[in-house]
């Protein structure tokens, strides 16, 4: 540790911070909140859709689940833009920049996974309460609405949140986009100064202290607002 510099990590504190993990951070809220509402979705649809269309999001899910994250974002970072050219019929390739196209793969990556957390909460609500809002003159879809969901939110919040914390961590890759954030702003000033045991020691040192803090919140958590048996 005598040859540890710890000014090349103080110098550059508000370039990792106001640029590197302020995206990581923008990236993992955004994902996070787009997963849980594509999530949720898919989750209702596999439940309550009809065979052919809950055969094809569990096939979708399982396809998802089964492919490797940077893979995804590798697909999605070259597929998007010709996805945009053929939605919007333009004769060239939409150009939908890093973020954008980070925020799409995020989203519908992490939907897979939040949809099997929203599945195990609604399989775990009782039929009863469904039967008694429907008895009540509820459509089906208030019913999810104002009965179940509610219900299904409490009680798998601490693993949302859980997954939500795996998300921040995954971010991580989208580096291999040349992507400046929080990570990849370490790497930079690492091969910029030739430092490369403070950078990723220091950004080791605040991906631990972040994911460990939220931890420990999401157990508090789980803990205050456990549902009653």
């Amino acid at each position: 540790m005598s040859n540890f510099d710890f000014d090349i990590v103080w110098q550059n504190l508000p370039y990792l911070f106001l640029v590197g993990l302020r995206f990581t951070l923008t990236l993992t809220v955004l994902a996070a909140l787009g997963g849980v509402i594509l999530g949720t979705l898919l989750a209702i649809l596999r439940q309550s859709g009809g065979p052919v269309l809950s055969g094809f999001v569990a096939g979708y899910v399982n396809l998802v689940r089964a492919l490797p994250l940077v893979l995804v974002i590798f697909w999605f970072y070259f597929l998007v833009p010709y996805v945009g050219q053929w939605v919007t019929g333009s004769p060239r390739p939409i150009q939908v920049g890093g973020f954008a196209s980070a925020l799409i793969t995020f989203i519908v990556f992490e939907a897979a996974y939040f949809s099997e957390i929203m599945r195990a909460g609604i399989a775990s609500i009782p039929r009863g309460q469904s039967s008694a809002g429907q008895a009540l003159g509820l459509t089906h879809a208030q019913v999810m609405r104002y009965v179940v969901l509610p219900q299904v939110f409490r009680i798998m919040l601490p693993v949302l949140l859980t997954q939500t914390i795996v998300l921040f961590q995954d971010t991580s890759l989208v580096y291999v986009l040349s992507i400046t954030d929080f990570l990849g702003a370490a790497s930079k000033i690492a091969e910029r100064d030739g430092r490369l045991v403070e950078m990723y020691t220091f950004a080791a040192l605040v991906y631990f202290v972040l994911s460990f803090a939220a931890s420990r919140g999401v157990q508090r958590l789980r803990a205050r607002y456990a549902v009653p048996r």
